[in-house]
């Protein structure tokens, strides 16, 4: 009986956890478009530092902080002061921008 029990349990954290690692990973399609502001481009890093509005889909607050760039090339004609719409996405245990451009 107790074999049932700790083999049920343990078959439902292993459910949890892998609802919870595709939870943090929105589709491509449907991946939030946050407004920014660029604050510093650090491209031999594949980093840039964004003034950022809130990310609901991550239930984060809107606020500073550097992230890293999936392809270094995005961040090549943007500069401090730039307006830009970006989506994030988890990889790794850490949070990616895929997807920056300019904003209109």
């Amino acid at each position: 009986m107790r074999y049932f029990l700790y083999t049920s349990l343990a078959a439902l954290l292993g459910l949890g956890a892998v609802a919870m690692v595709h939870a943090a990973k929105p589709a491509p399609e449907s991946a939030e478009v946050v407004k920014a502001k660029v604050v510093k481009v650090d491209a031999p890093r594949s980093k840039i530092t964004l003034k950022h509005a809130p990310i609901r889909s991550i239930r984060m607050e809107a606020m500073t902080m550097p992230f890293r760039v999936s392809d270094p090339t995005m961040l090549a004609p943007l500069k401090a002061g730039d307006r830009v719409t970006f989506s994030v996405a988890m990889q790794d245990g850490e949070l990616v921008i895929t997807q920056i451009k300019a904003a209109k």
